[in-house]
């Protein structure tokens, strides 16, 4: 019985009924000696799609064409061209209707690019011989792929010339390096343009091992890596690298260094900086590894470099778990059979198969040896062992998947099943909450991130069974690769010995590949994800530190509340506490408590009210409402608005609050974040874990250590570059400035004790440039005592104007980056704030409910939070909107904006329009129409 049981030609599946045939067909035949000196050379057949037939006859047949003509003069062949194989007339018909399989590409051989007038007889006789066996080869291919009847198989095995053999069709192939290394990295981005940047200094590392340190040594550039995996030039990735080297800041190199980073946003100066965290912990786990193994003794030369290749965290722990790392884990089958001895005998039936005799390896008396099965066994967990670990192998079967559909399904677990209904700690609910994904099927490809995050908590609480779905085609192409190509014997192999090699291909793919493969697809998916989420994290946490502060308003601030009545607190403009109490707006005695809320608003001369968004906050608002509409609190113009009160309890009896606000009670202490909220949204938030300030989604489901420093990051960055105004600031709002390396302002009238004022440091210049401000002031005999006014800013665009930014700048030995940015500081007016140009808190004076709503009806709101799947606007209602992501368009988008993946973010003013009023639910979903600007 042969042991292959069909090969593919031209693509139809064909099965084998010869042995002598398919062993001659393999090049295992005639004693297994090669019948070309390429015989030995390996080939990747590509594994995308196959090519057509494109080769062109150049060679007549002298003796059937008649007359023979002078031949045109041969031109140099082209750089990198491929040369292509001869086919028959018959062949190039069926060119036109068929495409070559990769596995039967036949390679440029070194008789096929002799294109040198002075060729020897030799080579020409040789050529000769070779086109005529191509010839009759690609004839016996037409015939096969029209399936014609003249085909005989007994033939082929009988040493006839006109047999294809392995040195003929499959192993005279062109050699194909694989493009992508073992590596489940998700593609890199876009590849920033740099030519836009003729400032950018290109730096180079006196050496690439400083980027890691001085014991840390990879055999790859970590530039080079960093520039790969986010997209970025080298020459950029090695600025960076520098600069963080040298601990400065994002905000600091984003403001600063524009020149060094090529003008990246703080974004991509994150994803670079988190790329090269990434880097720096793989090359520091690869060293620690690496001494654990010399401590123990098992160090090698080959797994020392096997660790130094490693460019991802999954290559590690592959090569890690092949490797005697855990002593006290179970011994794996390949490691049992290789101490039983059976290693050689395993390497000689890929090396010397004919020699190979498994009967003297018998042992009736030790256990895996007993019997003759037992060894077989052993060989065969020993070479699917070897197949598991093999770099290009695993490349090949990645390449497979890359061009199947792999897909994530979930389903209901067994035990979500077995759960009777009833409350039973809430868990109906949650198996409620997952019925979408209770038969759920999707191409990797095409998954959401929201999906791959719901379904990792489904299978996280029990609720849901989920698995990747590899394609068995997948498995029958990759063992036939791994039989005919990869792992094929170098010399003639017994039909048993080709079994054991069938066997433990299967068993590798089976037990150890496959395994591996659908771990790190999860594993893949729910990286990407998380990334994902942390972005919009990141955008709706700037979005909310940078809403433009409230000033010069005093303000009654309200937590709403039934029970415990709600908590008032009216602060000054400058968020000082003049007045707390508790006033019950939702039982009896409504008229006295609107009597007591007249009184404190006349009293401190209050027309704007902050109403939380939390318990009865609809009702209050309501409560206000009415009070508004009927001129209650005349002659006053009161107004008010809704802020998000997240994470206020928790402030509220943190340490920061009590010593803070020591005589209060947590509850008045939450009124008071409240109103501070909407007079400087970002002194107030600082106070609070960005956690807790309700931006995103699943901010449990992802890498807490990875959301953590985000978050840091971007608090970092708003302080940064708002400043901090040392009169009025919290404690917490200096701590941050100060670990942030943020020169501290002044932006209020007062004096800093004991320090010396400098006007340059109520601006955004740098001190290391404040004597190059200077220099420019004098080049027009400006002064830093007109910082601000009209006839500074006059002079200083008529000088740049009249003689250039760039000439300017190289006149005071500067970049024009650095210039612009003294400039900007120069002319801006005093108490500038970023944060003018971003949206502040609607004030209203009216409330509409479901039953004013309807299909097409076009509303105002302003975003509350964005999600993985939308966009939730808050239009005045009890429950915001949903503006789905499939309606969040390029062409509804200002033109900043369309380039950006998060589009929209926390504070932004949206005309929008009802599509669907799903009233039994409570839900609206919305079209955006545009972007209010």
């Amino acid at each position: 019985m042969c042991v292959f049981n069909s090969y593919i030609l031209c693509g139809f599946k064909i099965p084998c009924i010869d042995n002598n045939f398919c062993l001659n067909f393999y090049g295992l035949g005639r004693g297994g000696k090669p019948e070309s000196a390429d015989e030995d050379e390996s080939w990747h057949p590509e594994p995308k799609v196959a090519k057509r037939l494109s080769v062109k006859s150049t060679e007549k047949n002298t003796a059937s064409k008649g007359p023979s003509k002078e031949p045109k003069p041969k031109k140099e062949p082209k750089p990198k061209a491929d040369r292509k194989p001869r086919v028959t007339k018959t062949a190039k018909a069926f060119k036109a209707k068929e495409t070559e399989p990769s596995c039967l590409k036949t390679a440029t051989g070194p008789s096929d690019v002799q294109n040198e007038s002075e060729e020897s007889q030799t080579s020409v006789i040789v050529k000769q011989e070779v086109c005529q066996k191509l010839e009759s080869v690609n004839e016996a291919l037409v015939r096969l792929s029209f399936a014609l009847p003249s085909v005989t198989f007994n033939d082929a095995g009988s040493g006839s010339s006109e047999a294809p053999t392995s040195s003929q069709v499959l192993l005279k192939v062109k050699k194909e390096e694989p493009e992508d290394d073992f590596t489940f990295d998700e593609p890199v981005h876009k590849k920033q343009k740099t030519s836009s940047a003729p400032q950018g200094r290109r730096v180079k590392l006196p050496k690439s091992a400083s980027v890691f340190g001085e014991d840390l040594h990879m055999n790859w550039d970590p530039i080079q890596m960093l520039a790969e995996k986010t997209g970025v030039d080298p020459w950029v990735c090695a600025n960076i690298a520098n600069l963080f080297r040298e601990e400065n800041t994002i905000p600091f190199m984003v403001r600063y260094r524009k020149d060094l980073v090529n003008h990246m946003d703080a974004d991509g100066l994150r994803e670079v900086q988190q790329a090269l965290q990434e880097l720096c912990s793989l090359a520091k786990k690869c060293q620690s590894t690496m001494l654990t193994l010399k401590k123990e003794g098992v160090l090698t030369t080959e797994l020392e470099e096997l660790f130094k290749n490693c460019k991802t965290m999954d290559e590690l722990d592959h090569v890690v778990s092949h490797t005697p790392y855990k002593k006290s884990s179970k011994l794996s089958k390949a490691r049992r059979a290789k101490e039983l001895g059976l290693e050689p005998p395993a390497l000689a039936l890929l090396q010397r198969p004919q020699t190979l005799n498994l009967q003297p390896l018998v042992q009736p008396d030790i256990e895996g040896l007993a019997t003759l099965d037992d060894v077989t066994t052993g060989i065969v967990h020993i070479l699917a062992d070897m197949i598991a670990k093999d770099k290009e192998t695993l490349t090949y079967v990645l390449t497979l998947c890359d061009n199947s559909v792999v897909k994530l399904q979930s389903s209901v677990s067994k035990t979500a099943q077995k759960e009777k209904p009833g409350p039973q700690q809430g868990r109906p609910n949650d198996i409620n909450n997952f019925k979408l994904y209770f038969d759920f099927t999707c191409n990797i490809q095409r998954i959401q991130h929201h999906q791959i995050l719901a379904i990792n908590r489904g299978e996280n609480l029990k609720i849901l069974t989920v698995k990747v779905i590899i394609p068995d085609c997948v498995g029958t192409d990759f063992c036939r690769w791994c039989i005919n190509v990869r792992w094929r014997p170098r010399g003639f192999a017994q039909p048993e010995m080709m079994n054991i090699l069938g066997n433990a291909v299967k068993d590798s793919y089976k037990r150890l590949i496959l395994p591996l493969l659908c771990r790190r697809f999860r594993s893949q998916l729910t990286s990407n994800a998380e990334k994902e989420s942390v972005a919009i994290f990141v955008q709706n946490l700037r979005q909310r530190l940078l809403t433009c502060p409230v000033r010069g308003r005093t303000i009654l601030a309200v937590d709403p509340g039934f029970r415990h009545g709600c908590k008032l607190a009216v602060l000054s403009p400058t968020g000082k506490i003049l007045h707390t109490d508790v006033v019950y707006l939702h039982g009896t005695g409504q008229n006295r408590e609107a009597d007591k809320l007249r009184h404190l608003l006349m009293l401190h001369g209050c027309e704007t009210v902050v109403i939380g968004n939390g318990t009865a906050c609809r009702q209050t608002e309501a409560y206000f409402d009415n009070l508004i509409k009927r001129r209650f609190f005349q002659p006053l113009d009161v107004s008010y608005c809704i802020t998000d009160e997240a994470g206020a309890s928790i402030y509220s009896v943190s340490p920061e609050a009590v010593k803070e606000m020591p005589d209060l009670d947590p509850n008045l202490r939450s009124a008071v974040s409240i109103g501070r909220r909407v007079q400087d949204p970002l002194a107030e938030l600082v106070k609070i874990d960005p956690k807790h300030i309700g931006i995103g989604t699943y901010q449990h489901d992802v890498s807490q250590t990875l959301l953590r420093a985000a978050l840091d990051g971007v608090v970092q960055e708003c302080v940064s570059f708002v400043g901090v105004d040392v009169n009025v600031c919290s404690e917490t709002l200096m701590s941050e400035a100060k670990a942030h390396n943020k020169p501290v302002t002044n932006k209020g009238k007062g004096k800093i004790i004991g320090t010396e004022l400098n006007p340059l440091d109520q601006t955004c210049i740098h001190p290391e440039s404040y004597s190059t401000a200077m220099r420019f002031l004098s080049l027009f005999g400006g002064h830093v005592d007109q910082l601000g006014q009209c006839q500074l800013k006059d002079r200083v665009e008529a000088h740049v104007k009249s003689h250039g930014l760039e000439a300017l700048a190289q006149t005071l030995d500067a970049t024009c980056e650095t210039l612009q940015l003294i400039i900007d500081g120069l002319t801006q007016p005093p108490g500038f704030d970023i944060r003018q140009d971003f949206n502040q808190a609607d004030f209203k004076r009216q409330i509409i409910s479901m039953s004013d709503l309807h299909v097409g009806l076009v509303l105002t709101g302003r975003v509350s939070n964005m999600a993985l799947f939308g966009a939730f606007v808050d239009i005045g209602m009890e429950r915001s909107g949903l503006i789905p992501k499939r309606f969040i368009t390029p062409d509804k988008l200002p033109s900043d904006q369309r380039n950006h993946s998060l589009a929209l973010g926390p504070g932004e003013r949206v005309e929008v329009r009802v599509v669907d009023l799903d009233l039994q639910r409570k839900r609206i979903t919305l079209d955006l129409v545009r972007v209010i600007r």
